[in-house]
């Protein structure tokens, strides 16, 4: 597809470029920030005229943003500010999802701030929300020292640049050349590749103390046991700063992590010579964006090892996704890391057995709110249970329409 073909800004941004790759002027624009916390929120940026800027939605492979109605400015911001789109506390939305604008500080040189909308921020007792100190450091680390502002009310800018969205999730996960040159050029330059508790060459990043509540394997004990064996330090990022995440990621050789949001971070450091492999944990499009990610912004792709058995899904959700728990075949997975060179010849790991699986699941729904959710188990697809296994494939069942019309064909051929 020809770059011309992505310039519509009612169509979803692409890595080729298009709409996603300029920068919009607007003199007197109108930010409307959200007011409900749904998926899909009436919020975003109009023209001096009125007219719904398509350019300022945010995109998740649909948009998340639909026009509201155009209500009266209660506040105006002085100056020339870029906009930043919606800033988001959910970590991993946060680096593919609120990031993806940032490729113009440079092309709006002289603003002065970025200006975001909150999706669920708590306002404090002034009536504004806080920036996240994670957030605060990620922008350090991107060498980014703008001010930055979350709009609360409907504000009127005196001048808003609203670059495209050149990163997120979806077909957009690759990132345009824009954002892929922006991010390789800043991000966490003059962190070295050692620290506080870098170091390792092998690292696995571990779900492991997260909690039942942010979804992941069942008995990843067994993981970790099996890769500590193998000479891998077992990372917990959550236990530390970001730079230090930064560090041990950008000093380890080869990183194994199950599909999460550490892994995006991952992408934004690791160079071709390292080795990533991607254990998926659900059957889910979600670990797509992940790899695309990763294969894009690290100049090569990552091993992607997918050994689920079942999922188990969650009694308040629909299909898998973020919070279900994935059922893995550890043998397996232990055979791929060996064949990929993650793992030494030879090395093994047993498998769970159906009573230590169910046993396992039911020590989840205790810890998750003394049982009160409960977790079906989920074959692969469309969220439908397994079929069962039989012994031995039988002749089908006569079907008289079938048969009639093999033999209309049949007749027909002849004839």
């Amino acid at each position: 597809m020809n770059q011309t073909s992505h310039d519509d800004p009612a169509t979803a941004p692409h890595p080729g470029g298009g709409w996603s790759s300029r920068v919009l002027r607007v003199e007197n624009a109108l930010i409307v920030p959200a007011t409900v916390p749904d998926m899909i929120q009436p919020a975003g940026v109009f023209d001096a005229a009125g007219a719904y800027l398509h350019e300022a939605v945010l995109w998740r492979q649909r948009p998340l943003m639909v026009e509201p109605p155009r209500p009266q400015a209660q506040a105006r911001l002085a100056g020339r500010w870029i906009w930043g789109g919606v800033l988001l506390n959910h970590f991993g939305h946060f680096l593919t999802e609120s990031t993806g604008r940032l490729w113009a500080v440079d092309a709006a040189a002289g603003a002065d701030g970025i200006v975001f909308i909150s999706k669920r921020g708590e306002a404090d007792e002034t009536g504004e929300i806080a920036v996240q100190p994670y957030h605060k450091l990620f922008f350090a680390l991107m060498q980014i020292g703008l001010p930055l502002r979350i709009v609360t009310a409907p504000t009127e800018v005196e001048v808003l640049e609203v670059p495209g969205q050149g990163f997120g999730l979806g077909a957009i996960a690759a990132g345009t050349s824009e954002f892929r040159a922006f991010a390789a050029s800043r991000f966490a330059r003059d962190v070295p590749d050692s620290g506080p508790v870098a170091g390792p060459e092998k690292v696995y990043i571990s779900r492991s103390e997260l909690g039942p509540a942010k979804g992941g394997v069942l008995e990843e004990a067994r993981i970790e046991s099996f890769l500590a064996a193998q000479g891998y330090h077992i990372f917990h990022p959550q236990k530390h700063t970001l730079d230090e995440q930064v560090a041990m990621y950008k000093g380890a050789r080869k990183i194994v992590a199950l599909d999460g949001s550490a892994l995006h971070l991952v992408a934004m450091l690791c160079q071709p010579d390292q080795q990533v492999a991607v254990i998926r944990r659900r059957d889910s499009g979600a670990s797509n964006s992940i790899v695309a990610h990763l294969s894009a912004f690290m100049g090569s792709a990552p091993q992607v090892f997918d050994v689920i058995v079942q999922d188990w899904v969650r009694s308040d959700r629909k299909r898998a996704d973020r919070f279900s728990i994935g059922e893995l075949d550890f043998a397996a997975l232990a055979e791929k890391l060996v064949a990929a060179g993650f793992a030494a010849p030879g090395a093994t790991m047993p498998r769970l057995s159906e009573d230590e699986a169910k046993a396992a699941i039911r020590a989840v729904e205790e810890k998750l709110g003394g049982g009160k959710l409960r977790f079906e188990a989920r074959g692969r697809g469309e969220g439908k249970r397994p079929r069962p296994v039989q012994a031995a494939a039988a002749d089908p069942a006569p079907n008289p329409r079938r048969e009639q019309r093999r033999a209309l064909r049949a007749a027909a051929r002849q004839g």
